[in-house]
Formats: structure tokens, C-alpha cells, sequence
């Protein structure tokens, strides 16, 4: 009988075994199909913050491609200011030496003002004497 109990003893503990066995196997199981989904959704939130920063790269392509225009409409403006500059500078030049006799003209018109006017009151002493 003890061999009897012995062989149930050991068809149970190889029973258990096996249960033991196909337990640990889901185990595994489960802890492989959430690694996977956990390693899944790690990929997804890369995949997705690469995708963000793609859109963030075409948007900032788009801005530089439009500062790009405005500076080049810029210097193109600068170069026909500075072209328009240059063909007036010599009226510009000319209205200038013409400010400067203007200035000297009404310097001697003052000066013939004041010297008619001394010479009137010299007139005007001599008449009186």
C-alpha cells in the first residue's frame, strides 16, 4: 500500500507538473502578448512623434521658402532705390551747388542792403547840411 500511495503520490505531483507546466506556459504567453503590445505602442508613439516632427519640418520649410521671397523682394527694391539714387545724384549735386549760390546771393543782397542803407542815411546827412 505504501507503493500505492506512493504512485498516487507521484501521478499527482506529475499531474501538478503538468498543470504547473501549462500554467507557467500561459504565463509566458501572456507576459510575451503584453511585452509585444507594450512594445507596439512604444513604436506607434514614435512612428507618431516622428510624423509630428516632419509636419513641424515642412511647416518651417514653408517659412524660410517665404522669408526666402521676401528677402530677395527686398534686395531687389534695395538695388532699384539704390539704381534710382545713383541716376538723380548728380541733380542732387546740382540742387545742392545751386542751395549754396542761392545762400551766397542772399549773403551779398544783404550786404548791398546794409551798404544802401548806409549810404542813403549818408545821403540824407548831407542833404540836411
Amino acid at each position: 500500500m505504501a507503493e500505492a500511495s506512493k504512485i498516487v503520490a507521484n501521478g499527482v505531483e506529475s499531474e501538478n507538473k503538468e498543470n504547473d507546466k501549462e500554467y507557467i506556459a500561459k504565463l509566458c504567453h501572456d507576459m510575451f502578448a503584453k511585452t509585444a503590445e507594450y512594445l507596439s505602442g512604444e513604436f506607434e508613439n514614435t512612428a507618431d512623434e516622428y510624423r509630428l516632427l516632419e509636419q513641424m519640418n515642412r511647416a518651417t520649410l514653408k517659412k524660410y521658402v517665404e522669408m526666402k521671397d521676401i528677402s530677395v523682394n527686398i534686395n531687389k527694391a534695395m538695388k532699384d532705390l539704390n539704381d534710382k539714387y545713383s541716376s538723380l545724384l548728380p541733380y542732387l549735386e546740382m540742387i545742392d551747388q545751386l542751395d549754396e549760390s542761392i545762400s551766397n546771393l542772399e549773403q551779398a543782397a544783404y550786404k548791398l542792403d546794409a551798404y544802401s542803407k548806409r549810404l542813403e542815411s549818408k545821403f540824407k546827412q548831407l542833404e540836411k547840411s
